[in-house]
């Protein structure tokens, strides 16, 4: 049987996912610093969160493309509370910001056609263009003293074929929230070269010594500019599956149209779920209040441990975040991080390696502030001590 290319996927399981999952199947421990999963990190859920679902409204089924009126002014008021005017006619709902994507690679790509995103990025952009027959480009952030957007490297990125730029504020894993100045540059480029702009901001309640950061929804960029955001984050809650797409700027409302027909053939967003948007959204702080406390707990002691190694093992440093659930630790570059994700494993800890992101091969692990507590001091001390008898043996080696 001949399978369309745009599924020749490697699926066979890598050696670290194999060797994670055959420690945990021995039972052995393994502190998780790779945890994305909110519901199962102990955090406390309001019970009411589950009542909205087995509302009686919910039996009617009155489909509308873009969800129902109702759930999409929670969203519109989401917004009012950044200080954003989003007109409810402006957004539709999907089950996750990976439909969201998919629906706008259909509005802005011909197979073939390219999408342009800067890396260190979530991989999963990867195979959302491969499902779409489209192209994914790649540009470097760039680090001095914290993440920035190349630009120049943006521009010359840029191909006859590329349709959009794609970009996460805050970045994830990185932490970055693109700065105003950055936007407004950015969206100069998307002008010059015709290009959208599509901004995910799952991450956007979650930052690190910034207060109230700006949704791009609230820079009037004067380029057609798709918001794409979901409850995954906002609400700590991935398995309920709702997310929505604000779409602005010139030429929004034909593309409004063109995607309420998109809307119309999927039709995916179920009733009881659209009739529970607007509950999880007012309580969102109940869930995300928590959330900050554990990430912010979490990156103190980080911080605590590197600040506490010998002078002679300061060269484990941490970049700067400014948002998001992740770390990023900088460690000598002697050997592939791969090699050292397994070390870690055998040690009992799990970590992500630099390079599933997209950063180069050695000299980056990705910790996430969102494990327990006392998981987290456990595995962090692991990761230390294991770094430095690895550079004393390879010092003296």
């Amino acid at each position: 049987m001949k399978f369309s290319k745009r599924t020749e996927w490697n699926t066979e399981e890598s050696e670290l996912a194999r060797a994670y999952r055959e420690r945990r199947a021995a039972g052995l421990p393994v502190a998780d610093l790779t945890a994305s999963n909110p519901t199962r990190c102990g955090f406390e859920y309001p019970s009411e969160l589950l009542a909205p679902l087995a509302d009686p409204a919910a039996l009617d089924y009155d489909p509308d493309p873009k969800g129902s009126f109702r759930a999409r002014e929670a969203v519109s008021r989401y917004y009012a509370d950044h200080s954003v005017l989003a007109d409810p006619g402006q957004i539709i709902l999907t089950t996750s910001t990976s439909e969201a994507y998919s629906y706008l690679f259909k509005l802005l790509c011909n197979p073939g056609d390219a999408i342009l995103a800067p890396q260190p990025s979530y991989p999963l952009f990867d195979f959302l263009a491969d499902a779409e027959v489209v192209t994914l480009q790649h540009a470097p952030l760039l680090y001095d003293h914290g993440w920035q957007l190349d630009l120049e490297g943006l521009r010359r990125a840029i191909t006859p074929e590329t349709r959009a730029v794609v970009l996460v504020h805050p970045n994830n894993p990185t932490g970055h929230f693109t700065q105003p100045s950055e936007a407004r540059e950015l969206a100069a480029l998307c002008r010059k070269y015709d290009l959208a702009l599509i901004v995910d901001e799952v991450f956007l309640d979650y930052s690190v010594g910034i207060s109230d950061p700006e949704s791009f929804a609230a820079l009037e960029l004067d380029v057609l500019t798709f918001v794409v955001s979901g409850i995954s984050k906002i609400a700590g809650l991935p398995q309920m599956k709702a997310a929505w797409l604000l779409a602005l700027g010139p030429g929004s409302n034909e593309a409004i149209a063109r995607l309420e027909v998109l809307a119309d053939t999927y039709l995916s967003m179920n009733a009881p779920v659209q009739q529970a948007l607007p509950l999880w959204l007012e309580k969102r702080n109940l869930i995300q209040d928590q959330i900050r406390a554990r990430t912010s707990k979490n990156l103190a002691h980080l911080d605590g441990a590197l600040a506490g190694q010998e002078a002679e093992f300061r060269w484990i440093s941490r970049l700067v975040v400014e948002g998001g659930w992740y770390a990023i630790l900088r460690i000598p570059a002697t050997q592939p991080d791969e090699h050292t994700v397994r070390d870690l494993l055998e040690r009992g800890v799990w970590v992500h390696p630099g390079s599933f992101f997209g950063m180069r091969e050695s000299g980056w692990l990705v910790v996430s502030l969102l494990t327990q507590t006392k998981e987290f001091t456990l595995g962090i001390s692991i990761v230390l001590e294991y770094l430095r008898q690895n550079q004393k043996s390879y010092q003296t080696g």
